[in-house]
């Protein structure tokens, strides 16, 4: 009676046959290293990116078929799981191609990415390694182009949709990071913060649609005034913008502000007959940095928000700068 656990011959061949057309179809690089590192397996999917057929590589070391490996990460994975028994993976972050593979039957050009794993096994009284590699080049690009997208999604969330300036929580951010960067380096901080003069009557008379042009040309003209890398103009909210301004004294401050009022007036964009001015004009609240009273967000804003709405008490298209009361006093 047959033992049906047993193979034949005929039926070891078979598995052989079987082994080889499974090689054959796999959809990954398959290599076999034996004890001296040479390759003793080496399937269609190597051959296919490498240009390397099967009778090129086997029986000679893996190293010698790719010098550029030796002394490399993967060298070093091999011996250690040839040498542990235990398997390991190189991470496609430290090596994103290490193998000069290619897309199937170009062999040159840019490297497929790949996932090499390394697997110690034995046969027998010998030991073995197999080398898996996967073309993760799909993946990668996918994570590429989520990448991508979130850095779009994250640029559209800082920017107002209208505008095109920096929005309201964007310059929460700036002025948060440049605070914190004055505080500990004893610098110089000023905020403008600047509001349209009569917009509801401008909008009442124009149209919203005209409205949100005339915004528009504000901000673009407003924007173009802050020339430094650090400047940051932003649409603080409805008509209102706002400018933060690094390593910039009041007075400075104040004389930029003015610049930034002189050049909105001199668009002269007709306004509303119910308006104060016969233009658009900008008034224009300035405060800075100080380190005993002015010395957060709230406060600063504050600040400058008093003296905007000094500039609209005092008759509108002009500049108020934050003046402390010590200060004002020795004046």
């Amino acid at each position: 009676m047959t033992d049906s656990t047993i193979a034949t011959p005929a039926a070891a061949s078979g598995h052989a046959h079987l082994s080889t057309r499974i090689l054959a179809l796999a959809s990954m690089g398959l290599m076999v290293l034996d004890p001296d590192l040479r390759v003793v397996v080496w399937n269609q999917w190597l051959a296919s990116h490498s240009g390397l057929s099967a009778s090129r590589v086997l029986g000679r070391p893996l190293f010698e078929v790719f010098p550029e490996l030796a002394g490399q990460r993967l060298e070093q994975l091999v011996h250690s799981a040839m040498q542990s028994k235990l398997p390991q993976r190189l991470s496609p972050a430290s090596q994103r191609a290490p193998f000069p593979l290619y897309a199937s039957g170009t062999w040159g050009g840019e490297r497929i990415d790949q996932a090499v794993a390394v697997t110690p096994f034995t046969e027998g009284k010998q030991h073995y390694c197999l080398i898996e590699v996967s073309d993760i080049s799909i993946t990668v690009d996918k994570e590429k182009q989520l990448r991508g997208q979130a850095e779009a999604l994250r640029a559209q969330s800082y920017v107002d949709g209208l505008t095109g300036i920096a929005n309201r929580r964007h310059f929460d951010v700036a002025l948060d990071r440049e605070l914190r960067r004055a505080q500990r380096n004893s610098g110089q901080l000023s905020l403008l913060l600047m509001d349209i003069d009569s917009f509801k009557a401008y909008n009442d008379h124009f149209g919203h649609q005209q409205g949100d042009a005339c915004l528009t040309t504000v901000a673009e003209a407003f924007a173009g005034m802050l020339q430094r890398p650090a400047d940051l103009a932003a649409r603080y909210g409805g008509e209102e913008f706002a400018a933060v301004l690094p390593d910039t004294s009041a007075e400075q401050a104040a004389q930029h502000a003015e610049a930034i009022r002189a050049r909105v007036a001199s668009l002269q964009l007709p306004h509303a007959p119910a308006a104060t001015r016969p233009h658009v004009t900008l008034s224009i609240g300035v405060a800075s940095f100080h380190r005993e009273h002015l010395t957060d967000a709230a406060s600063l804003l504050a600040a400058a928000d008093s003296c905007l709405y000094q500039a609209k008490r005092n008759g509108r298209d002009r500049v108020e700068l934050h003046v402390l009361a010590a200060e004002a006093e020795s004046t």
